[in-house]
C-alpha cells in the first residue's frame, strides 16, 4: 500500500481550509497513493473557543464529513481524516455565547473513511494536551473537549492501523498497546506547536516506530493559524527500524512512502519487544 501524509495550515474555517485539502489530495492521487492521511484538526482551526463550538458539527449530519467521503469515493482512495472539531451527540449551544465551552459538548474525532466514502472507525483524541510550551499560549483541552477512553484497531486491505492523535505521542503505552494487538500502522495526525516540535517531534516519533516495529505515518499542521499558534509541521513517514523514509518541507506538502510489510516482519524479528515481554504491573511495597 502506498500512504500519502498531507501537511498544510488549516484555516479558521472549513470554507477557507478545503480547497487547499481538495487541492492536496489530488496532488497524493497523483502520485499513486491508496490512502491519503489528514492531520489534526483537519478542516479549520479557529479564533477562539466560542468559534470553537460555534463551527463544530455533529458527526451524522457533518457537512465537512459529507465533503471528504466524497473525496475518498471519487478518487477511490482510503482517507484518514486525522481528527476534526466534533460535537457529541447531546452537544448544545451554550445560551451564553460568552461562556466558556463545556468539555461535554466537543470530541478530537479521527475518522477513517474506506473507498467507497463509507466511515469505517472513529476515534476519540485520549490524552488532552493541558500543556504550558512556553509559546505564549496556555493549552486546556480538557477545559472543553471531552476525552475519548478506547484505543481504535482499523482494517485497511490488508494492514491493521492503530489510530491516535497528536498528544497521544507522548503515552508509549497506547502505542505499545496497538502494536500487541496487531496493529503494523500507527497513525499519529498532529497540530504540534512549533515549541515542542523543535524538540521532540522527530525522537517521539522515532521511537513509536522502533518500539513497536510499526510504522508511523504523522501528517502536521504547519505555519500560523487564526488563533496565534504556531504548528511545528514536519509531516514524517518512520520505518519499522527509525527510519525517516519521507519528510515535509516547509509549506504545503504531500510526503509519499510504499509500506513494506517485510519491514515490519523483519525489525519485530530482530528485536521481538512487542511478542516476548508482557506488561508488568507494579508491586505495591508495605
Amino acid at each position: 500500500m502506498r500512504i500519502a501524509a498531507l501537511q498544510y495550515c488549516a484555516g479558521a474555517t472549513a470554507d477557507v481550509t478545503f480547497p487547499v485539502i481538495e487541492t492536496l489530495i489530488a496532488q497524493a492521487v497523483a502520485k499513486q497513493a491508496d490512502m491519503v492521511c489528514l492531520p489534526e484538526a483537519a478542516s479549520f482551526l479557529p479564533t477562539n473557543r466560542e468559534a470553537l463550538f460555534q463551527l463544530a458539527e455533529h458527526t451524522h449530519d457533518s457537512a465537512s464529513l459529507k465533503r471528504l467521503q466524497a473525496q475518498a469515493a471519487t478518487h477511490k482512495i482510503w482517507l484518514l481524516v486525522g481528527s476534526m472539531l466534533m460535537r457529541t451527540a447531546d452537544g448544545k449551544s451554550p445560551m451564553n455565547q460568552s461562556h466558556l465551552v463545556n468539555q461535554s459538548h466537543l470530541v478530537n474525532r479521527g475518522h477513517l473513511i474506506d473507498p467507497s466514502g463509507a466511515i469505517t472507525a472513529i476515534y476519540d483524541k485520549i490524552h488532552m494536551f493541558d500543556a504550558n510550551v512556553a509559546d505564549g499560549q496556555v493549552y486546556e483541552e480538557s477545559a472543553y473537549f471531552q476525552a475519548g477512553d478506547q484505543p481504535v484497531l482499523a482494517q485497511v486491505d490488508d494492514l491493521n492501523i492503530g489510530m491516535t492523535i497528536c498528544y497521544d505521542l507522548r503515552f508509549p503505552h497506547l502505542y505499545r498497546q496497538l502494536a500487541r494487538d496487531g496493529a503494523d500502522v500507527l497513525m499519529v495526525p498532529a497540530a504540534f506547536t512549533q515549541n515542542s516540535g523543535k524538540a521532540h517531534w522527530h525522537i517521539l516519533l522515532r521511537a513509536r516506530a522502533i518500539e513497536t516495529g510499526c510504522y508511523v505515518v504523522a501528517p502536521g499542521q504547519m505555519g500560523t493559524h487564526a488563533d496565534g499558534r504556531v504548528t511545528y509541521g514536519h509531516s514524517l513517514i518512520v520505518a519499522p527500524w527509525g527510519e525517516i523514509v519521507a519528510e515535509a518541507q516547509d509549506g504545503e506538502d504531500v510526503i509519499i512512502a510504499d509500506i513494506d510489510q517485510s519491514q515490519i516482519e523483519s525489525a519485530r524479528k530482530a528485536i521481538p519487544a512487542i511478542t516476548t515481554h508482557p506488561i508488568l504491573k507494579p508491586t505495591t511495597l508495605s
